[in-house]
């Protein structure tokens, strides 16, 4: 998976999952999916 290092030298996914405007059952089921197919970066805001 393609990452970005930050400047404090931690890294950061290049690619993420978000799950605006899902109802609770379907970002359930995104992350879920999303975590199965390796994506670690994930935003439920």
């Amino acid at each position: 998976m393609m990452t970005f290092t930050l400047s404090n030298g931690l890294s950061m996914p290049a690619v993420g999952i978000g799950t605006f405007m899902m109802s609770p059952a379907q970002a359930e089921q995104a992350v879920l999916d999303a975590l199965a197919c390796g994506y670690r970066m994930i935003d439920t805001a």
